[in-house]
């Protein structure tokens, strides 16, 4: 399964530089909520210098004279502030939200394109972690840490200035200690870091672990494994604590530090501002006004030290979300082919031929990325109609045949041509909308059995439903339910017995009509009697259909039009059941062999 990738060290700019294609249709939210935040940020410069007016001219005066007009540009100012505030937060919640939604679609929309091979080696949980925590982490960061990020840049220049207006030297004094900050920012940036990888990482294991639990749920029960896993669980979630627990303390220890250096800024402020006034080189409401910017000098570099640390957190989630986005599929079109034929979400289907059926693995190879060779220029041509099956041993290369024929994968040598056009020169959907699939273990999604059979064509009428499911033969136990074809069938079709689900699944697979179609040991798991009903819906569904059939009854396919023995990738026997059974080979011994296996269940009641 996916395992994390070693990140950069430090802040990654080609990461942000990505995120900033997203950000691009905020521009204008994201350039207001900063010009709020310089309007914050010139406002708060103001008020201490109001306060040294109001020392300046009615403390040390002991005067009134202007106060009624003061007291209203003060408190006009106090409104400004409050509204921008108000503004700020409004803002920046409505584009986290919108932030999020965007980069949860982008992601879904991705693991659409993505092709089986991407699923075959990453792990659920590696996957939901990024498509919730880590897209909502990123996207509050970036919604409401940059944004003050903008508005502390704003505070410490415009305070700059006024301390440099008001008393050069006293400025400098109280900004010595920012190499300081400087130092400690850098040392605990690479800390921060590498501490919320792991919070992260250890997160995706986390959700992972939620996922086989509650799907193994049943198997936990009859392994009486709750206490194995409860261990199991913990020592994941002990490890969580530990990184969780690493994280806070370089956080933790940060912020305060940064304090502590602020307040020593603040306090040379005082020490060497109370000996100026002290020699008239400064009067009483400089002081105050110096010892307000002082405080407010370092109140942005206090909250910089948190957003810097929320952003080693974000970079963290930055780096899993692109890993996702960026991933690239083992299977693309063309351009050539989608500027002709559409890609899969915009399909030109008013351009695609019409497929008839026939099929030609030609001098087809096919390794897996782990380098396993499974196929080696294997030939095969197929007729429009005919029903293949597949049997062998496990391993034996029948599930990587079917799955290249529906092109899941792709060969790695060679060519698979459907009614003589090369399927690489053709979309993907091309085939998949064509393609009629039955899995050993069904899937059934919530809802009705009408919507479920609906999945197989959104524009399936009721009268389409119906008869499909005669057609396999679920009609009758359908309407044998209380709500009938508005049943529902639960979670996972949970509410229904295997073998209904089967049927199901049959139907929705037959309800587009497709002229391709692959059975999957489709009745491994049923009981004899449902297997018989299904044996009579494969002769009506395959008829006329160019068909693959992975049998684990072999009792399934002897009406096939060819078997294939399958070993090693090669084919080792060919023929129809009748012509193999007089071979006497591979296949007539494996026959042999589970007729009398089934023969003895029987006997034996």
């Amino acid at each position: 399964m996916e395992s994390e990738k070693v990140m950069n060290e430090k802040i990654d700019p080609i990461i942000w530089k990505d995120f900033s294609k997203i950000l691009k249709p905020y521009k204008g939210d994201f350039i207001k909520l900063i010009l709020m935040m310089v309007v914050v940020g010139a406002l708060e410069t103001i008020f201490p210098l109001l306060s040294k007016y109001a020392i300046d001219n009615f403390v040390e005066k002991k005067s009134t004279n202007g106060l009624i007009s003061f007291g209203l540009i003060y408190l006009l100012g106090i409104f400004i502030f409050s509204i921008s505030i108000y503004l700020f937060i409004s803002r920046a919640g409505r584009l986290e939200t919108y932030m999020a939604y965007d980069i949860r679609k982008m992601g879904f929309e991705k693991l659409q394109l993505l092709p089986l091979s991407y699923y075959d080696t990453t792990a659920v949980g590696w996957i939901m972690s990024r498509m919730t925590s880590d897209i909502q982490r990123l996207s509050e960061t970036i919604s409401w840490g940059l944004v003050d990020l903008s508005w502390g840049i704003a505070m410490m220049i415009g305070v700059t200035i006024a301390m440099m207006i008001l008393n050069y030297k006293l400025a400098l004094i109280v900004m010595t200690v920012l190499p300081f900050v400087a130092i400690v920012s850098l040392y605990f940036q690479k800390k921060i870091l590498n501490a919320q990888r792991e919070v992260r990482k250890i997160n995706s294991k986390i959700t992972a672990a939620f996922n086989e639990d509650i799907q193994g749920a049943k198997t936990t029960k009859t392994l009486v494994r709750e206490e194995i896993n409860l261990e199991e669980f913990s020592h994941i979630t002990s490890n969580m604590k530990k990184s969780a627990i690493r994280a806070t303390v370089f956080s933790s220890l940060y912020l305060p530090i940064i304090l502590l250096l602020g307040s020593i800024g603040t306090a040379l402020a005082i020490n060497f501002g109370g000996n100026y006034v002290i020699r008239d080189i400064i009067g009483y409401g400089t002081l105050v006004a110096f010892i307000s910017y002082a405080t407010q000098f370092f109140e942005p570099i206090r909250q910089m030290a948190t957003i810097f640390a929320e952003l080693q957190s974000a970079q963290a989630s930055a780096e899993r979300v692109f890993s996702l986005l960026n991933e690239e599929p083992d299977i693309l079109d063309r351009k050539d082919v989608i500027e002709k034929y559409g890609d899969i979400f915009k399909p030109k289907k008013e351009n695609w031929p019409n497929i008839i059926g026939s099929v030609e693995f030609k001098n087809v190879s096919f390794s897996y990325k782990n380098g396993d060779t499974i196929l080696e220029n294997f030939n095969l041509q197929i007729n429009p109609g005919e029903t293949i099956a597949l049997v062998g041993e496990t391993g034996a290369g029948k599930s990587t045949i079917v799955n290249l024929f529906c092109r899941f994968y792709e060969p790695s040598r060679g060519e698979i041509l459907i009614d003589g056009i090369n399927y690489k020169n053709m979309p993907q959907n091309w085939i998949h909308e064509n393609l009629g699939y039955v899995l050993q273990s069904p899937h059934l999604f919530s809802g009705t059995i009408r919507e479920n059979i609906r999945y197989g064509d959104l524009n399936a009428t009721d009268e389409d439903i119906i008869k499909a499911c005669k057609l396999v033969d679920a009609h009758e136990f359908i309407m044998s339910m209380e709500k009938g074809y508005d049943t529902e069938v639960g979670e996972g079709g949970g509410l229904l017995s295997t073998g209904q689900k089967q049927l199901i699944s049959f139907a929705r697979a037959i309800v587009r009509n497709p002229r391709l179609f692959v059975l999957d040991e489709a009745t491994s798991s049923i009981d004899t009697e449902t297997e018989r009903i299904i044996q009579d819906a494969i002769q009506n569904v395959l008829n006329g259909r160019t068909s693959f059939v992975i049998a684990h009854r072999l009792s399934t396919i002897r009406n096939a039009n060819r078997i294939l023995v399958i070993g090693d990738g090669k084919i080792i026997e060919s023929g129809t059941h009748d012509e193999l059974i007089n071979l006497q080979g591979y296949y007539y011994n494996l026959y042999k062999n589970q007729f009398i296996d089934e023969e003895s269940k029987n006997i034996l009641g």
